[in-house]
């Protein structure tokens, strides 16, 4: 799919992963619509890319709706989904003070999985009326997992969780969107370096670059935005989950 001209989606666009991602398809020559609740750090990417951006609770069926909606009468239909939005409460099962609140486990799975799945399912039923291009393709959708899908750490329980779901999630939507001509890819992110990581002490940040085994570093946002940008130029690459992660294999803490 040559996107030179084509509308994005980008949830969680207002800052980390999310922004970069918008970036480099700005810089393919993108259509970018920035989905966040974070309204002033989607505002300043918007601005520095010429994109536009929406407020959006990905949680939400009514403001994910209208957050399409939006973005469609503004660029067009959208042509890339790429699910960046996400939380990372963290919180032992059973815990010093007893065990975890409901509510603390409920509402990481309510951004992080719910929050992919409503806007896959809003993004789909629109990209599936749109007219096709080589090979029967309309686009492609790109969600974000974690390692932690498979080696969630102590403290992990509800990311962890909400990061396997979406993993589940990947090969069944790619199956169903088929016969509309929609890709649905899953990236697996390990230690990237985010405002979240910039926050840590250096001695925090040191010992995390140790732990991949190659490169010896914390990944790049710009990493991920250039695995989206592959995804949607190689018709290939469906149903699958791909780890982003220098050979991390995490410990249990």
């Amino acid at each position: 799919m040559d996107v030179n001209g084509l509308a994005a989606v980008i949830t969680g666009g207002g800052s980390g992963i999310g922004a970069e991602v918008a970036r480099h398809c700005a810089k393919a020559g993108m259509r970018v619509a920035l989905l966040d609740v974070n309204m002033n750090g989607a505002n300043a990417v918007a601005e520095e890319i010429g994109g536009i951006a929406i407020e959006c609770d990905v949680t939400s069926a009514e403001s994910g709706e209208a957050a399409i909606t939006a973005a469609c009468a503004a660029n067009g239909i959208g042509r890339l989904l790429v699910n960046c939005a996400g939380i990372g409460t963290p919180g032992r099962i059973v815990g010093r003070n007893g065990p975890l609140p409901l509510d603390a486990f409920n509402a990481v799975i309510q951004v992080n999985l719910v929050g992919s799945f409503n806007m896959m399912r809003l993004f789909a039923a629109e990209l599936g009326e749109a007219d096709s291009f080589e090979d029967g393709e309309r686009g492609l959708i790109v969600s974000t997992a974690s390692v932690a899908a498979t080696e969630g750490q102590i403290g992990q329980a509800a990311y962890a969780s909400s990061k396997g779901g979406i993993v589940s999630l990947n090969l069944v939507a790619a199956r169903e969107f088929a016969s509309r001509g929609i890709r649905v890819n899953t990236i697996a992110p390990g230690l990237i370096d985010t405002p979240m990581m910039a926050g840590l002490p250096d001695e925090a940040r040191a010992s995390l670059a140790e732990q991949p085994e190659f490169p010896k570093r914390l990944g790049y946002p710009a990493e991920y935005a250039q695995l989206v940008i592959h995804m949607c130029e190689n018709v290939l690459i469906n149903g699958a989950v791909f780890r982003l992660d220098g050979a991390l294999r995490m410990a249990a803490r």
